[in-house]
């Protein structure tokens, strides 16, 4: 059972996320921030990660129904190389990403903060992802479903796109969207914990 001393508020309109929060048995409130990501430059992907959580913290934190609410905002970024992919444009620029994937190694850098009354905790978690080999078939089918059309990197690891994954090596959850284990930890930090 959770020892929630203040009321919390999930700062997302990802699905996802809510679903997580859901399964561990966190009682929240959804509200969606409005605010626009920043632009990424040259910024590290962690940092760029964690600076768009906090945007969305903040954002929400300023409404009137948010005060004196914990409230916890996240955002995922899919990272090749040196590129930060986000949700593709359109179908062709999915295809460009699922291409790219395809037989590599890439890393989930999530990027979470957690707020209460101007008190602002940030972190990032990084998990590395290995994809199979894809044939341009798999890819196209894969377009085909509408799957890849709201998703970071152009898939789904907790749906159809499971199919590609070869490895993950670190936290799953953090690929999904948001990761569990360090979030608790931060939690507990402002006396959000589970009492057996």
């Amino acid at each position: 059972m959770w020892i929630q001393p203040y009321p919390i508020i999930l700062a997302s309109k990802s699905p996802r996320r809510r679903e997580l929060l859901g399964n561990i048995g966190l009682e929240f409130k959804v509200m969606v921030p409005e605010t626009e990501e920043p632009k990424a430059g040259n910024m590290p992907p962690a940092e760029y990660a964690a600076l768009t959580s906090r945007l969305k913290c903040e954002a929400v934190s300023a409404l009137k129904e948010a005060e004196n609410h914990l409230i916890i905002a996240a955002d995922t970024v899919v990272v090749l190389g040196n590129e930060i992919l986000g949700k593709p444009k359109d179908e062709r620029d999915a295809r460009r990403m699922l291409a790219a994937l395809s037989g590599r190694e890439h890393k989930v850098c999530t990027g979470v903060t957690v707020m209460l009354c101007g008190r602002t905790r940030s972190f990032t978690e990084t998990t590395a992802v290995r994809f199979r080999n894809m044939t341009e078939d798999e890819i196209t089918a894969y377009i085909a479903t509408g799957e890849p059309m709201d998703k970071a990197g152009a898939y789904g690891i907790q749906k159809r796109g499971a199919v590609f994954v070869q490895s993950v090596c670190g936290d799953y959850f953090n690929v999904v969207g948001l990761p569990l284990c360090s979030l608790t930890k931060t939690l507990a930090e402002f006396g959000v914990y589970i009492k057996a």
